[in-house]
């Protein structure tokens, strides 16, 4: 709301600076955008006003903010001799030359209209100067009113051309379906059932508090004119200026909530503008179809309520004094006060509305600055913030930098990645673009956006993680996905860069899978999104035996990576993890120091063929399992060489693994080691049909 100060003291005499009023605003909620100095002491301040205060989408709105703000009475329109803001007094009554009806009173609760006889003259200088301080385009001297009056008084009207109406008559109605009608703007516009328009006797000529129609559209050659000034149910404007795409001045008024008791008033106001600069008169009565009049409610402000909220006493002549000047009727009561809040101030509602008034013109600076009395602990912080705070350590600490990507994408990049390929994406019902019409169902798509942006301005090295949610038809779970491309390290002249590999993002999922208490177990697994034989689905034991999915990783296909952008020479591995089942898959243990080892290790190595299409991941868990029952305690695994070629069959590969023995009580014999290769080797010849080497 653009505000010239000129225009506010018409209403409220302050002799306070620009900057001072503005600065009163500013503390009162009303934030102040910009203060343009006009010279002659005059400047136009530039108001954000927020949803819940239509009111203040006017000049008299604002003044009575700076009436109570500078404890000044307000001068407000007035039908007797001499005011300051001349109302022309109208008789209400039923017209010759215009029929009002209204089919619909719940949309529709009050519908004015008045008739006038146009001079055509142009509108004066003080008019177009005022309307263009606001930021308004004058056109014509009953445009220019019916502007004026929006702004001062905050209510939109709208000017027919009567001799346009058919049956010279005004019907206040739902649109049939597909009905159409071309407004002000030369738009075609087609009508859903559940919009309300103002017709004639036989088409649309305005939609309902959004625009008028360009068929009954005033122009300098217009001598009759009908004004319309009504109320509209806020929800239905609000609804049919989105689906029409159409955002105008009167629709973001009605739809936050007009003044069902200020239509006349701005009929009459109308009526006195015109008198003012010789646009014309006023004929004949007022016609207010008002069916079901409204009261204003009453709500009940307690004396001990006002003071505890506020945190400060404030005197009742003060709390009297801000109510009375911002509009509410005031009675005292017992323990505080009865008030009505007038009909303009849609957004009192309760009790703590009216504190929130007199603590905004008392000042909130004045409130003294004391702790809230605690009376219980304050609740135990979720656990997921830590747990999601240490898997950002961990993935920090490997090297990788975290990426924060859209909750939305577009369908297509969603496809992929939909659970089990059996969970169709959630699109949004009302998406800003294509781009952002899907919610996401995994963290992946994001992330090869990212490390395609990153490659794209010259970063050879791209390592990024994020910690998100990820949303599927079963609903929200918490995710981290991770993105890794390029070398494991910065080019060096000692040594050549090794380019990242399969085994360096599952180490990176072992890290986090440790950090949280998970024992992860890799197996193959098929994914659209994966290449097949370089792909895993990661599994956990949890504490009740079961073994459930925790995500997948891998590397990403050729065919998607070049989709998102990514070059072609690049091989970008990825991993997503399910923090909500790793948490549920955790295995809770007790931390305590334990003494290091006195008694020295065994090493043994063992070198055995198996068919190439053996994982070493079940390998491993065969010399697990067997270990248990050797002789000699099983203390580590790990496999050191692979071999394919001379002297191995087709199909088939050596693996060596080394294997470490260690007792805490005792000195392994080589006898004891021996036995439990023995025990360990039967064991893979069993399982596997292995042969030793």
């Amino acid at each position: 709301m653009r505000l010239l100060v000129s225009w506010l003291r018409d209403f409220v005499e302050v002799t306070a600076s620009a900057e001072e009023i503005a600065g009163g605003l500013d503390l009162r909620g009303f934030e102040v955008a910009a203060i343009e100095p006009l010279g002659d002491g005059d400047a136009v301040i530039d108001v954000e006003v927020t949803a819940n205060r239509p009111d203040c989408l006017s000049v008299v709105g604002l003044a009575r903010e700076v009436a109570t703000l500078y404890d000044r009475p307000i001068t407000l329109p007035s039908s007797e001799d001499g005011a300051k803001i001349q109302l022309k007094p109208i008789t209400t009554g039923m017209s010759d030359r215009l029929s009002v009806t209204i089919a619909d009173d719940e949309l529709c609760p009050r519908y004015a209209a008045a008739v006038a006889e146009a001079t055509g003259v142009k509108s004066p200088a003080w008019m177009t100067a005022r309307l263009q301080a606001a930021g308004v385009r004058p056109i014509s001297a009953i445009v220019d009113i019916t502007n004026y009056v929006l702004l001062e008084l905050g209510h939109p009207t709208h000017a027919f051309d009567l001799e346009k109406l058919a049956g010279a008559e005004i019907r206040v109605r739902r649109a049939s379906p597909g009905e159409a009608i071309t407004t002000l703007d030369g738009i075609n516009r087609t009508l859903d059932a559940d919009m309300l328009v103002i017709a004639d006797r036989d088409r649309p000529q305005a939609v309902a508090g959004v625009m008028g129609g360009a068929r009954a559209e005033v122009s300098p050659t217009t001598r009759i004119v009908a004004f319309e000034s009504a109320y509209f149910k806020p929800a239905s404007v609000r609804r049919t200026s989105k689906r029409l795409g159409l955002k105008t001045e009167a629709s973001s008024r009605f739809e936050r909530g007009a003044d069902c008791n200020v239509p006349a008033i701005a009929l009459q106001r109308i009526g006195a503008l015109m008198d003012r600069i010789g646009a014309g008169r006023i004929v004949g009565p007022l016609i207010d179809v008002y069916p079901r009049r409204r009261e204003p409610a009453r709500i009940h402000m307690r004396r001990v309520r006002l003071a505890t909220l506020l945190g400060a006493t404030v005197p009742d002549r003060e709390v009297e004094r801000i109510l009375r000047t911002l509009g509410l009727a005031v009675d005292a009561a017992a323990d505080g006060w009865d008030a009505s809040p007038p009909t303009f101030r849609v957004d009192l509602l309760r009790e703590v509305d009216l504190i929130e008034e007199v603590g905004r013109h008392f000042g909130f600076d004045k409130l003294p600055a004391t702790f809230p009395v605690v009376t219980a602990p304050a609740a135990a912080p979720d656990p997921r913030i830590s747990r999601d705070q240490l898997v950002r350590r961990v993935m920090t600490a490997a090297g990788l930098s975290e990426a924060v990507t859209f909750g939305f994408i577009e369908a297509h990049a969603a496809e992929p990645f939909a659970a089990a390929g059996s969970d169709r994406p959630i699109g949004i019902a009302n998406p800003l673009s294509a781009k952002f019409d899907t919610l996401r169902p995994s963290l992946i798509p994001g992330l090869l956006d990212a490390v395609a942006h990153n490659r794209r301005h010259g970063a050879d090295d791209v390592g990024l993680f994020e910690v998100g949610t990820r949303f599927s038809g079963h609903g929200e779970t918490r995710a981290v996905g991770v993105a890794w491309t390029g070398s494991t390290a910065a080019v060096h002249w000692s040594d050549s860069p090794r380019a990242i590999d399969f085994f360096d993002v599952k180490g990176i999922v072992e890290r986090v899978c440790g950090a949280l208490g998970v024992m992860p177990r890799f197996e193959p697994c098929h994914e659209a999104f994966l290449v097949p034989g370089q792909a895993a689905r990661i599994v956990a034991a949890s504490a009740n035996g079961s073994a459930p999915i925790l995500g997948v990783m891998g590397r990403i296909t050729a065919d998607l990576a070049d989709a998102r952008g990514l070059p072609q020479q690049d091989q970008l591995f990825v991993a997503e993890l399910n923090l909500d089942a790793m948490w549920r898959a955790r295995i809770e243990t007790t931390e305590a120091v334990r003494p290091l080892p006195r008694h020295p290790f065994v090493v043994r190595d063992l070198s055995i063929v198996v068919a190439d299409t053996l994982p070493a991941e079940i390998i491993r868990g065969t010399i697990q399992a067997a270990g248990e029952k050797a002789p000699a305690p099983l203390a580590g695994i790990t496999f050191f060489d692979r071999y394919h070629g001379k002297g191995i069959p087709d199909g088939a590969v050596s693996v060596s693994v080394r294997m470490t023995f260690q007792a805490a009580d005792r000195t392994l014999t080589d006898a004891e080691a021996q036995a439990s290769v023995d025990t360990i080797l039967a064991s893979l010849v069993r399982e596997h049909a292995a042969v030793q080497r």
